[in-house]
């Protein structure tokens, strides 16, 4: 008889053992992932065309771009050249226009009838090249916006500009 205990005692033994490991550990407690702690694609090592247009100018022009999540930082560059009245026409102080890239918020500001700041701005320039490097874009997406404007329409009328810029990341 006491053999048959012993094995009645493994085999209840086996049973708790076998019991224990079928059932499902506790689930964890859900996390909160901060935004800056989350990790997404890169836009390292790309190059996106922001503005490539010739486009006639009265008064002002404004092109809306975006620098992508998670650009570290984010390049920049391009060029303009404005004509009075046709492309490649006189291009000297009478072909002047003024240049902004202006954020989201001073896009705003100026839209309201404020004065605004700028993150990069040129007056009175008929060719310019461009070279600017712009804050990181962390988690978020960030819009930016290029902004012509013919600051003396009243003495040479339209002009027409040129354009090719294009970020870096």
């Amino acid at each position: 008889m006491p053999q048959r205990r012993h094995v009645a005692a493994v085999i209840a033994i086996f049973l708790l053992v076998d019991e224990a490991c079928t059932k499902a550990p506790p689930p964890a407690p859900a996390r909160t992932v901060a935004p800056l702690d989350r990790v997404g694609s890169s836009p390292v090592g790309t190059t996106q065309t922001v503005l490539q247009k010739t486009f006639n100018l009265k008064s002002s022009a404004t092109f809306a771009f975006e620098i992508p999540a998670h650009a570290a930082q984010p390049h920049l560059h391009g060029i303009f050249q404005s004509f009075v009245g046709q492309i490649h026409g006189e291009s000297d102080d009478s072909a002047n226009i003024d240049f902004a890239i202006l954020n989201e918020e001073q896009k705003n500001e100026s839209a309201g009838g404020r004065p605004s700041d700028a993150v990069f701005s040129v007056e009175a320039s008929h060719n310019q090249a461009i070279n600017v490097d712009l804050p990181p874009s962390l988690n978020e997406p960030v819009r930016y916006y290029l902004v012509f404007r013919n600051s003396d329409r009243a003495k040479s009328g339209g002009k027409v500009v040129e354009t090719s810029f294009r970020v870096d990341f």
